[in-house]
């Protein structure tokens, strides 16, 4: 059994539903977000930036002694993790292979479709990961850049945002999508919109839930679990505007955060 925390890391506030799912499976366990909101969004950057700010933000957790890393960050997910993997020795987990796997097990056999930032979707990543299990597999992605504005104004299901998932999510119910990634922390927020346009039958995978789940694997399997029942802190360090990530974070959460500080790296 092993009591130190659990290190996450993120652009800004998106992670934040990797958190939540994390506290829900693995409720004994302590946990260090770091989001590093002053250099947001990492979408629009390249490869090389991206997987330089990454490499900051590990050593940064790993002063707190963190057991594990997990990149909450599809962008980052994409690009930076295996060098991530390579350089550090603690286990390093993203959000793109757990959701790839979840959706090849739900999947019937017909079209998967794939939402995230315009970085994410153009990376190919979660295409190159579903084509490497199956490569017949049918593929449909689509950049939705206007979700994460959307959710960060708490505009999860009124008429403006139902209109813009219908504008954005037509073309896949057309192509009889019926297992649909949410390739974007910030997307579970909009399960509801979206499954109210895609309709019954389809299939939502969270990756958020999915990777809180493979956290726990990996925490068993590697014999890292804490042996509480319950966490004893949750510490949230940004490196700009905390008052604001606390705001928008507490609707993320679903609860108050406590612990927040701004920091520089």
């Amino acid at each position: 059994m092993d009591r130190r925390p659990i290190g996450v890391f993120d652009s800004g506030l998106g992670g934040l539903t990797v958190i939540r799912e994390i506290k829900k499976v693995l409720p004994g366990e302590d946990i260090v977000y770091f989001g590093d909101t002053a250099r947001l969004p990492y979408g629009n950057k390249s490869k090389e930036t991206v997987t330089r700010f990454s490499k900051e933000n590990v050593r940064f957790l790993l002063k707190f002694k963190v057991k594990l890393i997990v990149v909450a960050c599809n962008t980052a997910s994409s690009v930076s993790l295996p060098a991530l993997a390579r350089l550090f020795d603690v286990p390093v987990i993203g959000v793109i292979r757990p959701g790839v796997e979840r959706a090849l097990e739900v999947s019937d056999g017909s079209a998967v479709g794939v939402i995230g930032t315009r970085a994410t979707i153009s990376s190919d990543a979660y295409k190159r990961l579903l084509k490497r299990r199956i490569p017949e597999v049918k593929i449909i992605s689509k950049p939705c850049p206007l979700f994460v504005p959307l959710v960060e104004e708490g505009w999860l299901d009124n008429n403006i945002t139902l209109r813009i998932v219908s504008e954005y999510l037509g073309d896949l119910k057309k192509a009889g999508v019926k297992t649909l990634i949410l390739g974007c922390t910030h997307y579970p927020l909009l399960k509801s919109a979206i499954n109210k346009f895609m309709g019954k039958g389809v299939r939502l995978v969270d990756s958020a839930h999915e990777t809180a789940r493979t956290v726990k694997r990996v925490l068993k399997e590697s014999s890292l679990l804490s042996d509480r029942t319950k966490s004893r802190s949750h510490r949230y360090f940004v490196t700009d505007e905390p008052a604001n990530f606390k705001k928008v974070g507490e609707m993320f959460l679903g609860t108050r955060i406590g612990f927040i500080k701004k920091v520089n790296i």
